[in-house]
């Protein structure tokens, strides 16, 4: 790690250091917020459900937040984390946060789609995209706990990391959250145990709408109850199960269709992202149809037509292939732009 620099929260002299990139810059900007006399910190939403947006967050609620993660992952004082998220968003934010609230060493290593390869000893903490995850593959192991968030971890992932040999004491989540819950409110074991339920922190409170929508009770994080369009399955009071977005669901031919738990069962055979969307159709009101990124191919038709859904109204009615799939600034598909596109 010689070429980053490191920040040592447990006596850090801020005079004494002088960040050299853009990144280590906007960090530095970050922390003169944070230590400012204001009780809170602009954060910018991603945009990926629509326009994105900027709210102010109270610095104690980010302290909450924090504390909640460090003390569920079990992180001490002088243990090292590495940030390699942009700064301007609430995931790469609460990286410097609980870093200061633990009293963490603080790797800046610049977000990019590698943000591992100049690293070469042992991290105790990172968060990461799912494709910076999928490109970072050969140095996970440095990693002792992993966070994956900003978008879902496809199966094609999961099983490109249990595949990847990696020691049994290190541990890789995923998380559930947005903006509004700074960050998660809750995490789901990938390695080495692959679990199916999000465990919530404790102080939180999940219960449904009357659409099936996940409610968030998180009076540390948020004074007001966040009501998500998350379909889920409340397991108990603090495990649930996600299903999709509602605003994602296809209704075709009087049909509702999750269109996550296809492209989750599309993605344990084919290495491709794959998006499944509804076209307007004048029969079915929408059809199904899937969007694959890469190079057409005859061999991923085969292997997508050999698929054994569970409905059959669960098979594409019409097969895509474009060059890239859109994506907002922060990695996750952008399902409005790609619609606009096909």
């Amino acid at each position: 790690m010689a070429g980053n620099m490191q920040l040592n929260f447990n006596n850090l002299e801020i005079n004494n250091l002088h960040p050299q990139t853009e990144f280590e810059k906007k960090v530095f900007f970050f922390m003169e917020e944070w230590w400012s006399d204001a009780e809170t910190v602009k954060v910018q939403t991603s945009g990926s459900t629509g326009i994105p947006k900027i709210f102010d967050i109270e610095k104690k609620k980010m302290v909450s937040s924090a504390t909640m993660t460090c003390d569920f992952l079990v992180l001490k004082e002088g243990d090292t984390a590495l940030i390699c998220l942009p700064v301007e968003y609430i995931s790469g934010k609460m990286m410097v946060v609980r870093s200061v609230v633990r009293k963490l060493k603080l790797v800046i290593a610049e977000p990019s789609v590698k943000p591992l390869k100049e690293i070469n000893t042992k991290v105790d903490f990172c968060a990461m995209t799912p494709l910076q995850v999928e490109n970072s593959l050969d140095k996970l192991h440095l990693i002792k706990n992993l966070i994956i968030g900003g978008a879902a971890v496809s199966e094609s992932l999961k099983k490109m990391i249990v595949e990847n040999g990696l020691p049994e004491d290190n541990r890789i989540f995923e998380t559930y959250g947005m903006s509004e819950t700074l960050s998660h409110i809750g995490l789901k074991q990938v390695f080495p145990q692959a679990e199916d339920y999000f465990t919530v922190f404790d102080s939180i409170e999940i219960s449904k709408d009357e659409r099936g929508c996940l409610k968030i009770f998180a009076p540390n994080l948020n004074d007001e109850v966040l009501q998500t369009n998350d379909l889920v399955e409340i397991v108990n009071e603090k495990q649930f199960r996600f299903l999709g977005r509602i605003d994602h669901v296809i209704n075709s031919g009087g049909a509702k269709i999750f269109p996550e738990q296809l492209e989750a069962l599309v993605k344990k055979e084919i290495p491709n992202e794959a998006v499944f969307l509804g076209r307007e159709d004048d029969t079915l009101g929408q059809k199904l149809i899937l969007v694959i990124e890469g190079a057409q191919s005859e061999d991923i038709i085969k292997k997508i037509s050999e698929i054994q859904f569970e409905k059959s109204f669960h098979r594409p009615k019409e097969i895509i292939f474009i060059e890239k799939i859109p994506r907002t600034p922060n990695g996750k598909i952008s399902r409005i732009e790609l619609k606009k596109m096909i």
